[in-house]
């Protein structure tokens, strides 16, 4: 994978692929404003290091779904506003993706100034990989970076049409997000511990069989650990669990007991409630097995407290999804132990998945582990083994620079 060190970017204009795709708000004027500029400053090493050398900037994202719709509540406009803030530049809204007036708005740059061009999900042919769109793209630059790893395992014209028509290479941040996961994958500090949370089995069971088979320990928790338990003959009660997912977790619990596979950490006691709502009925229960009318819906102290050891014990730690329904405070407790224990971790603390960088973040834990990926989607297939076209566009791909 190429990086921007192998590109000569002064004076050229550099279409940059970023994720941009934050959450809106309204502000006290009735207008959108960025809800959480996350995203954006994880953009801002590769848009200083291409600026500080002389690149002329195009930078396309997407924003919400759109579906190929002139959708003005999904605007950049908010996004350019807060990247003006941090940015010292010149930075312009293109009107549109792409057309002559936006062309010409590109070739007008000066080094070092920036145009944002709109919503790219606006035209239809981005999920679609047109070629027409990927070829309009590359019209309006010399030379490509895809920055958004957040995107990176959708071929769409923005992040692997464009890829194969100009020189082309990865971003700071694309290129620290793959590096970091390829490399708990193929050569971690043992022992490597994940964690598993979330809601459904279903979803996250490749990337459970594949720490099965690649780590010491997989930690499971949240609502998925119900099926785990259901296949091992324990009542759950009114707690989130589907014949599908059971039959997910019997087949992890079958080569979790194979030779050479990772030992799969299960609660021993859970945190259950009427209800997932700061104001329901709930009581810490000594088992697993949930009675009637109640929900699990947390791991329960004596279970936190076991994770919190395996993490500690850890060379390595990959943790995506929580513990229970942390947003509410009598359910909070399980992910906030998770969540100090990686905070607190000797080894190398990598996290992935929104809901585990809201649980952090709700607890002020964000800048105390190693690496917090941008990555929902792309970060799970990646760590599943999948190629991601993003990625791979990027491998040899382009035209000779």
């Amino acid at each position: 994978m190429r990086s921007i060190d192998d590109l000569d970017v002064r004076g050229k204009r550099v279409l940059v692929r970023v994720d941009f795709n934050v959450p809106l708000d309204t502000g006290a004027d009735g207008a959108a404003v960025v809800a959480d500029d996350t995203r954006i400053v994880a953009a801002m090493p590769t848009i200083g290091e291409l600026r500080g050398r002389g690149a002329r900037l195009v930078l396309v994202s997407h924003l919400g779904r759109p579906e190929g719709k002139q959708d003005q509540s999904l605007s950049m406009a908010p996004v350019v506003a807060r990247l003006r803030e941090l940015v010292d530049a010149s930075i312009t809204l293109a009107p549109a993706v792409v057309g002559d007036q936006v062309k010409a708005l590109s070739e007008k740059l000066g080094e070092g100034d920036v145009l944002v061009l709109e919503n790219v999900r606006f035209e239809p042919g981005e999920t679609s990989n047109d070629p027409e769109l990927a070829r309009a793209l590359a019209e309006l630059a010399d030379v490509y970076v895809n920055d958004a790893f957040g995107a990176a395992h959708r071929a769409h014209a923005s992040t692997e049409g464009v890829a194969h028509l100009l020189p082309s290479a990865a971003g700071r941040l694309l290129e620290r997000e793959v590096l970091t996961l390829t490399g708990i994958l193929e050569n971690p500090a043992r022992p490597l511990v994940a964690i598993i949370g979330g809601a459904k089995v279903a979803d996250k069971i490749a990337v459970i069989d594949r720490f099965l088979e690649l780590a010491d320990v997989v930690v499971i928790g949240g609502a998925m650990c119900f099926p785990f338990l259901s296949a091992q003959g324990h009542a759950v009660g009114e707690s989130l669990c589907s014949e599908e997912d059971t039959d997910h977790a019997r087949r992890a619990l079958e080569q979790a007991a194979r030779p050479g596979h990772a030992r799969l950490e299960l609660p021993v006691d859970l945190v259950i409630g009427r209800r997932p709502a700061a104001d329901s009925e709930h009581r810490v229960l000594s088992a697993v097995d949930v009675p009637e009318g109640w929900m699990g819906l947390d791991i329960g102290p004596v279970t936190a407290e076991r994770y919190a050891g395996e993490i500690a014990a850890a060379g390595t730690v990959f943790w995506n999804g929580p513990m229970g329904a942390f947003e509410h405070a009598p359910f909070a407790a399980g992910t906030r132990a998770v969540a100090e224990a990686v905070a607190e971790a000797s080894g190398l603390t990598v996290v992935g998945g929104g809901d585990s960088a809201a649980a952090l973040a709700r607890f002020g834990l964000e800048k105390e582990v190693d690496h917090l990926s941008t990555g929902g989607g792309a970060t799970l297939e990646l760590v599943e083994g999948k190629a991601l076209p993003g990625v791979q566009a990027l491998d040899g791909a382009g035209v000779a620079s």
